[in-house]
């Protein structure tokens, strides 16, 4: 355990910024299977919206620090054809 003040708070903000970190991990998630499920179901109109807020999320996620930016645009690339395959 840490002894000094400064160490002290910066384990406290460590573990805000982590469950920061996990809840726009989890956020994100969660809409990838939406997304998923949507294109499984052939839903065009709700996979349109979900793409878009999928892509959004992964922007935002690249811009916390929490995804490399390659890591974002391959997913962005796999979404994008996923979508076009629909039509």
């Amino acid at each position: 355990m840490a002894n000094i003040k400064s160490a002290k708070k910066r384990i406290l903000v460590n573990q805000t910024k982590a469950l920061q970190n996990q809840m726009i991990k989890s956020n994100l998630k969660t809409n990838i299977k939406k997304f998923n499920a949507a294109v499984e179901a052939g839903d065009k109109a709700t996979a349109s919206e979900l793409y878009k807020l999928v892509v959004k999320k992964l922007d935002q996620a690249v811009a916390h620090g929490i995804l490399h930016k390659n890591n974002a645009a391959h997913k962005k690339s796999q979404f994008t054809l996923k979508f076009n395959k629909m039509a």
